[in-house]
């Protein structure tokens, strides 16, 4: 268990970077986004994702990889707007705007080992295309539950949705990166 925590360090070292850059050039631009939008933009990644894996070729010059980073970014941001509504301004500076991702990214993490706890890393033997179709199966029900307004009768809500969606992400980031130091 030791070395999945190191792992998702790692990869969610690697998305807090890029979430920051992007920060810095765009600023918190993304706060304007209701949540519905924020759900169809991971379902446009993970769509995407799920086209590559199926077709076998990409013809824009970004892989797999750096969708399934804006998987977790997003996740992220959809968990911030859940938080804090969405607004019509960016009213989110660099410092509060990267406190709340590592909340989010702990919180997270605290429940992928929880789970990875129980379900004894079974993870490791899911293959790649798995975890984007269980992404798009949260979407899917995340999408639901937004239609119903958030209400559900026995499922979680839309919060445990986004944070399956980047656990799943990460572990698909994790993958990608021992394939790459095994090859």
């Amino acid at each position: 268990m030791h070395k999945t925590e190191q792992q998702f360090d790692e990869v969610a070292a690697s998305c807090r970077d890029i979430f920051y850059k992007k920060m810095k050039d765009y600023g918190a631009s993304w706060r304007i986004l209701r949540l519905q939008s924020v759900t169809d933009q991971i379902f446009i990644k993970a769509n995407r994702i799920r086209s590559i894996e199926t077709k076998g070729i990409a013809k824009v010059d970004e892989g797999i990889r750096s969708e399934l980073i804006a998987i977790v970014n997003y996740g992220v941001i959809g968990l911030i707007q859940l938080a804090l509504g969405f607004s019509d301004v960016d009213d989110l500076n660099l410092e509060k705007g990267m406190a709340l991702y590592d909340k989010y990214v702990r919180d997270a993490k605290t429940l992928m080992l929880s789970k990875n706890h129980d379900y004894d890393e079974a993870w490791r033997t899911m293959r790649m295309t798995s975890f984007t179709d269980l992404i798009l199966m949260k979407i899917y029900r995340t999408k639901q539950i937004e239609d119903n307004q958030g209400i559900t009768m026995i499922s979680e809500g839309v919060d445990a949705n986004y944070f399956d969606m980047i656990n799943y992400a990460v572990f698909g980031l994790i993958k990608m990166n021992e394939e790459e130091q095994n090859a």
